[in-house]
């Protein structure tokens, strides 16, 4: 066998695929540039890095189920002219913030683009290499319901561990019953100062007794939420009323 096919035969054996794709080219790159052994196979390990990074996101993305492809540059921050966006960025281009457990809450009334921001700076998370994980509030409560009435709720909880990002979109929705919130509340707890939490809602913390039955329960889940937190509030009208008025006019 010739040096070309051995090489080609052991990039295959140690699974670096791209680099077998695309080995060739680069060395047609390199005799005609002149570049040193060095360059060569440095140029021939970032191609595969890159293309294992791209992979590694493609299936963070997928775990992470966010609904839609949202960022920030297709978020109009005009619309909401009271809103400093700068926090916001500091935590997507920052994201130590979850290596300290810290919160992140934005409240604001339907239609302002709450879940935009969520799913937005959820991507933003996963670039940066962390584990995110997306639900509906609702949707993760009848999860956790599930699970307790299996006795498997301890289990469920420390499986989310496994997410840095753990986001709950439209807590406001949550059903105000005991099983609902009891399992809500567990969640809280569990994470708290472990694993950070992304919640969005429609009513301020003022109004939180609509979500939890009994009043203690709201003060210590609260309590649990802004101790370490970066809270945000987004006043604007409905983006989406915004744009159905458009239509209408037109």
């Amino acid at each position: 066998m010739s040096p070309y096919q051995t090489l080609s035969g052991l990039l295959k054996q140690l699974k670096l695929s791209h680099m077998l794709s695309q080995w060739e080219s680069i060395e047609t790159q390199a005799l005609q540039q002149q570049w040193s052994y060095a360059q060569f196979l440095l140029a021939l390990c970032e191609t595969e890095a890159q293309r294992r990074s791209e992979m590694r996101l493609k299936r963070a993305i997928t775990e992470a189920q966010l609904p839609g492809v949202k960022s920030f540059t297709t978020f109009e921050f005009s619309h909401c002219q009271d809103f400093n966006p700068a926090p916001l960025m500091q935590l997507a281009d920052q994201v130590s913030w979850l290596d300290r457990a810290e919160n992140c809450l934005i409240f604001g009334a339907s239609g302002v683009g709450k879940t935009h921001i969520a799913s937005a700076l959820s991507r933003r998370v996963l670039e940066a290499g962390k584990r995110v994980k997306f639900f509906s509030a609702t949707a993760l409560v009848q999860l956790l319901q599930q699970d307790k009435q299996c006795l498997q709720l301890q289990a469920r909880l420390r499986k989310l561990d496994r997410f840095d990002l753990l986001v709950l979109d439209d807590l406001g929705y949550v059903k105000k019953s005991e099983a609902e919130t009891s399992v809500l509340f567990e969640l809280i707890a569990h994470r708290y100062e472990r694993k950070s939490l992304l919640i969005t809602a429609n009513q301020p913390f003022s109004q939180w007794d609509t979500i939890f039955p009994d009043s203690m329960m709201t003060v210590a889940a609260v309590d649990r939420l802004v101790h370490h937190a970066v809270i945000f509030e987004i006043k604007a009208q409905s983006y989406r009323q915004q744009q159905a008025a458009k239509r209408t006019a037109t």
